[in-house]
């Protein structure tokens, strides 16, 4: 049994005493004692204590706990050191305010205490980060800084050193030498294709250190007990609690698993896809079949895939075409659609 029916069981007995004394005093009163009456009220008491205790004491507690799970930490913290200056400086004041003549000498310094702490615990709550951000640069110096670890997948990517230069990222970007070392060894690989990506990777964190709006930095620190960079990866960014920006799929559950923050591209450039609805017309220029017969695919300038059901005689044309539904997917977004009537024969 739960500990809310125990709760329950108590609150209806207390209820129920209560309503025999509330009897036996009515009986009193009335000089007469009507056993039915004391055995009503009784019931009654009981029943009510069975039905609203929850209300006095469980509820309102788990709506409590509910809110306190939603609020950060550091609004605790800081609104703890709020509302400790504020009543110092209520305490400061309540002197002189108590000299007062009366009435004034008797509720001022309450009323300041509540006012100031008040406003203690609200200033240090709406300027929590900034307060932060100037503690850790004053007593910290270089350890108070925020960090992004760069994933090997993501530099070699690029996109990364478009956000850079959007000024969205408000953190130092830190390049590990094990992953430069990486970079380094596929770029020198005999494989073309991983050679050619190897050397991409270093041209695109060439152009960040010159082009960036935020600091980058490469670090010596390492991880030697491990060997493999993922994991080098994770356990830097739990050391520095920092976070990492990539676009491994592995790399991003690895990540999460152990509690380490992970910005993840795709996700993002999923998230900025602009949103059809079905029944929407859109533009797409059809380059190629679908796996089903008939159909003919095409892609929008963010790279989503538009499936056209009738679409196959348009290949190689650019058409309007209907909405019909959209589908996510792990590898990002797909539109189906189809070509309207008035185009249902194929152009000359």
């Amino acid at each position: 049994m739960s500990i809310e029916f125990y709760i329950r069981l108590v609150g209806a007995l207390v209820s129920a005493v209560l309503g025999l004394i509330v009897a036996l005093n009515l009986s009193r009163i009335g000089q007469s004692e009507d056993v039915r009456a004391v055995l009503v009220f009784t019931l009654v008491g009981f029943g009510l204590g069975l039905l609203v205790t929850p209300y006095f004491t469980t509820r309102p507690f788990r709506w409590l706990r509910a809110k306190i799970k939603q609020v950060p930490a550091s609004y605790f913290l800081y609104g703890t050191i709020g509302l400790v200056v504020g009543l110092i400086i209520a305490a400061l004041l309540s002197l002189p305010l108590s000299l007062l003549p009366p009435p004034l000498g008797n509720f001022l310094p309450v009323v300041v205490a509540v006012l100031f702490g008040y406003v203690g615990v609200a200033v240090m709550i709406m300027r929590e980060r900034d307060l932060a951000a100037t503690v850790r640069t004053r007593f910290l110096g270089d350890r108070g800084k925020r960090y992004v670890l760069l994933d090997t997948s993501v530099i070699i990517d690029g996109r990364i050193a478009d956000i850079t230069r959007t000024g969205f990222i408000d953190a130092t970007l830190l390049v590990p030498r094990f992953v430069l070392n990486e970079l380094q060894h596929i770029a020198d690989s005999p494989d073309p294709l991983r050679r050619k990506r190897g050397r991409r990777g270093l041209e695109m964190l060439n152009k960040m250190m010159q082009e960036s709006s935020v600091p980058i930095e490469i670090t010596d620190e390492d991880v030697p007990d491990l060997t493999e960079v993922d994991s080098k990866l994770v356990a830097l960014a739990q050391r520095l609690g920092a976070a990492i920006i990539t676009n491994d799929y592995n790399l991003n559950r690895v990540a999460a698993v152990q509690g380490v923050r992970v910005l993840n591209i795709n996700e993002l450039a999923n998230a900025l896809r602009p949103v059809v609805i079905p029944g929407e017309t859109i533009t797409v220029t059809l380059i190629q079949e679908g796996k089903e017969p008939g159909q003919g695919v095409g892609y929008l300038d963010d790279g989503t895939m538009v499936v056209v059901e009738n679409g196959r005689d348009f290949i190689g044309q650019t058409v309007d075409v209907v909405v019909t539904r959209m589908l996510q997917t792990v590898a990002g977004r797909m539109i189906f659609a189809q070509v309207p009537e008035p185009h249902t024969q194929p152009n000359p």
